[in-house]
């Protein structure tokens, strides 16, 4: 099956070791995913360069992200293995915008990917 994320003829921009694009699946406005150009599952098997890249390319997006939607925060996340919800077998940082209103209490942000422990 061929890898949807190898695809760099999507890219908005990037440099030898990634690039960003937009998310077919955009939760909001502006939602970008950073992608290394190497097919690589795992985001801890990434090389440093990789990490390097990811880590300017998002710089770089937000800044795009900033001057075209102007969104009030940002979330940045990435799934490892099939028990975190990856289900795109290659590495993508997501860089997901986030608009006052967009849900009725963002308190927690990404800790709520996970049930609250009873006693907590």
């Amino acid at each position: 099956m061929e890898c949807e994320l190898c695809n760099d003829g999507v890219a908005l921009f990037g440099d030898e070791n990634a690039f960003a694009r937009y998310d077919n699946n955009s939760l909001s406005k502006g939602h970008m995913l950073v992608v290394p150009r190497r097919h690589v599952a795992d985001f801890f098997e990434m090389t440093w360069a990789e990490k390097t890249s990811i880590l300017a390319l998002l710089d770089r997006a937000k800044a795009d992200i900033e001057r075209e939607h102007s969104p009030a925060g940002y979330n940045i996340g990435v799934n490892i293995g099939q028990a975190a919800g990856q289900s795109r077998m290659h590495v993508h940082v997501h860089l997901i915008p986030r608009y006052s209103g967009d849900v009725a209490d963002p308190s927690g942000g990404i800790r709520c990917v996970l049930p609250r422990p009873p006693n907590h």
